[in-house]
């Protein structure tokens, strides 16, 4: 069985973005499709629900991406890219409705999703 070389630095920094990103979107996919939206229509319940099936399986494969990141390409692009429309989303959000409060926690979650993709992205581009 051939010894595989060690990870590039630009691989493991891409592998850790990946796993972190997949703990973030298992966690918050499993809380929010137990939670669901609270003290709202069965109709916003059930799209928060869908959509927190699609982080839960977005952190999933983030997670084998992660600790597949030697066989990784264009999947890597894809889920930083993923992670920054997320970003995105809260930015919509943010000009439509306001910022929810404590604006730190919010602000917490905004800049890591605006910052990691491209972490990912170039470390990726760099190992490859």
């Amino acid at each position: 069985m051939p010894v595989e070389a060690p990870l590039t630095v630009g691989q493991h920094i891409a592998q850790v973005g990946l796993l972190l990103a997949a703990a973030i979107a298992i966690f918050g996919g499993s809380l929010q499709m137990f939670l669901g939206q609270p003290d709202t229509s069965p109709r916003l319940d059930n799209v928060h629900r869908f959509m927190a099936g699609v982080y839960l399986a977005t952190g999933l494969i983030c997670l084998w991406a992660g600790l597949t990141i030697r066989q990784q390409g264009f999947l890597v692009y894809l889920l930083a890219l993923g992670v920054l429309l997320a970003g995105v989303g809260r930015l919509v959000s943010i000009s439509k409705v306001g910022l929810p409060k404590p604006t730190a926690v919010w602000l917490g979650y905004l800049i890591p999703e605006l910052v990691l993709p491209f972490v990912i992205a170039g470390a990726h581009y760099a190992g490859t």
